[in-house]
């Protein structure tokens, strides 16, 4: 079977690349865990978030956006002293920040899913790149979606942060045109 050249490092690319890059996500609570786990890796690999993401998930309690954006300064202090996850203050900070305007997101579109999808008219972008050189940092749709959510108050999510959200969850298909799942992720349903 044929990858995208990033997606072949290692086993825990491999079965990131397969299993869940790239396809369509229509729920809220994996959005955001990518929306944590994006923001966490800013400056850093998205390898070393990957080894911590069960770190992640213990620590922000599955990633229930209710009980993440409760986190007081207590549990600031824990999750500072937390080695298993990246141990930056603004970006713990931003986390908890971001859970409560995720959920007031979801309180005026009726989900977080329905005002990201929004964006593309609820239809997965398909690129057709044939080299991975020609795959943007950040797009006019990533700048766009990023002026909206900093209106709002959302903090550690630049553009080139929320393109790599894009393509995380899908609304974006970055496969190489030659990788195996080019296909298959556009054929995901909600």
């Amino acid at each position: 079977m044929k990858r995208c050249p990033w997606g072949t490092a290692d086993e825990l690319y491999i079965r990131y690349h397969d299993d869940e890059w790239g396809v369509p996500v229509y729920d809220d609570k994996k959005q955001f865990e990518f929306l944590v786990l994006e923001s966490a890796q800013a400056g850093l690999s998205w390898h070393t978030i990957l080894k911590k993401r069960e770190n992640y998930r213990a620590a922000y309690d599955g990633f229930d956006v209710q009980k993440v954006a409760k986190y007081n300064e207590h549990k600031i202090e824990e999750l500072m002293q937390n080695a298993g996850i990246i141990r930056n203050r603004r970006k713990i900070e931003s986390s908890i920040n971001n859970a409560k305007l995720f959920i007031d997101i979801q309180k005026e579109f009726g989900s977080f899913c329905n005002y990201l999808w929004g964006f593309v008219d609820g239809k997965p972008l398909l690129n057709e790149w044939t080299d991975i050189s020609q795959i943007p940092a950040k797009t006019e749709l990533s700048d766009r979606v990023c002026k909206d959510m900093k209106k709002r108050g959302f903090k550690f999510l630049g553009s080139i942060i929320l393109y790599s959200h894009l393509q995380a969850t899908g609304l974006v298909n970055d496969h190489l045109k030659s990788c195996f799942r080019w296909k298959e992720c556009q054929e995901v349903k909600p």
